[in-house]
Parts: C-alpha cells; sequence; structure tokens
C-alpha cells in the first residue's frame, strides 16, 4: 500500500510541477532552541488570538475552541509543546505551488459543480472565504491518499479516478475540511493538466460541540 500512494504521489507531483512552477517565499517559522528544529505547527502552542476567545492551549495550525485556522506566528506568548520551552521565531525560505495562476479554472469548476452537485450553502461560504482569504495550507499529499488507496485495489485505479465523463464522485465531511476538499485537492487535479475526475457533490456537516469546545466534537 505505501508503494502505491508513494508511485501515485510522487508522479502527481511531477505532472503538476511540469505545468506550474513552484514559487519560492521567505516565511516566519517557528523555531525551538531546546529541541534544535523547527516545529510542526502542531508542536507549537498558545493563547489563540481570535477576539473573545482567548483559548490557552491553541495549536500553530487551528483553535479547537473556536475552530479558526490559525498561522504559528499570529499566536501570543509561544511554548513548544515537546518540551515546554519558548521558541524563536525565524526566517526561513520555502517552495509554494502558484495556485493563484489556477484560479480562473478553479473558480469555473466551483461556479459549475456547485450547482450541478448541489452543495450545501456551508460548502460555498468555506469555500470561497479560503479563496478570498488566499490562506496557505499543507494539504498536498493527504487527499491523493483517495487515488492511491484505490490503486492499491486495482491497477485499473484510473477507470475511476480519470474518467469524469463517467464517474460521479460525493465525497462527505465535516465542515473544517470542506476548503481542503473544494479548493486544494481539485487545484492539485487540475494543475497536473490531465482529465481527472473531480469531485461532483459535497455533504457538509456541522459541530455538535461538547464544553463549548471543538476538541470535543462531533460532525452531524
Amino acid at each position: 500500500m505505501l508503494e502505491d500512494t508513494l508511485e501515485v504521489a510522487t508522479d502527481l507531483d511531477y505532472r503538476f510541477d511540469l505545468a506550474i512552477q513552484l514559487g519560492r517565499l521567505g516565511t516566519a517559522k517557528v523555531y525551538c532552541e531546546t529541541c534544535q528544529r523547527f516545529l510542526a505547527d502542531r508542536l507549537v502552542e498558545s493563547t489563540c488570538p481570535t477576539l473573545d476567545c482567548n483559548y490557552d492551549s491553541a495549536r500553530g495550525d487551528q483553535c479547537e475552541k473556536c475552530g479558526k485556522l490559525l498561522n504559528p506566528t499570529e499566536l501570543k506568548d509561544l511554548r513548544c509543546k515537546v518540551c515546554q520551552s519558548t521558541p524563536q521565531i525565524r526566517d526561513t525560505d520555502h517552495l509554494f505551488r502558484e495556485l493563484p495562476l489556477l484560479k480562473d479554472k478553479l473558480e469555473e469548476y466551483i461556479n459549475n459543480m456547485s450547482i450541478a452537485g448541489c452543495w450545501s450553502q456551508n460548502a460555498i461560504q468555506a469555500t470561497y472565504a479560503w479563496i478570498k482569504e488566499g490562506v496557505f495550507y499543507v494539504w498536498f499529499d493527504a487527499p491523493i491518499g483517495y487515488v492511491s488507496i484505490t490503486a492499491c485495489y486495482t491497477p485499473e485505479w484510473e477507470k475511476w479516478w480519470k474518467n469524469p465523463e463517467n464517474v460521479d464522485l460525493y465525497q462527505f465531511m465535516g465542515k473544517d475540511n470542506v476548503s481542503f476538499h473544494t479548493v486544494m485537492f481539485p487545484s492539485t487535479l487540475i494543475g497536473t493538466g490531465e482529465n481527472w475526475t473531480l469531485m461532483k457533490s459535497i455533504s457538509v456537516t456541522k459541530y455538535l460541540n461538547y464544553e463549548a469546545s471543538t476538541r470535543y466534537s462531533l460532525a452531524v
């Protein structure tokens, strides 16, 4: 299974790079002197900067109380989740996929498919919010797992994933994952220039929260 996942993800990444150039951009990242490494977003904790939230255990990528997606450099009083020491903010170069180059094609897909697939209002609002805000996120390879797990089942996986004329893709998820499937994943597939089966319909659920936090929540 790992070999299939690696093969599909690597091939998709290669074809994307042929069609869409990578961009280099300097960004601020969190570095822990004690651990001697840059910290992944989920290894950073602090106080949520969102007005009227101020949750004191917000992660570097998302506040589990209010649900807002975060940048670790926006947080107050940073601490390393591993050693609890105070990390530094350091400048470092990163490679980014130039998704703005796909904006017109992506919006065409969203406009057409949100009507044809009867997307919920939650899905539409979350999708356009991401496009408007221009948020960066790391979900490039995660949704490729849908494709690679099909490849684990059959070597003829392209009959499902590269056959939009005969296959309709339906997906079901909580509202916190909408943008990864309506912006990031379609952009990845569109960016290769190949005839992929893109999601037609998405069913989105809201949270049932316990203790006023998304830390203990179910999608209902």
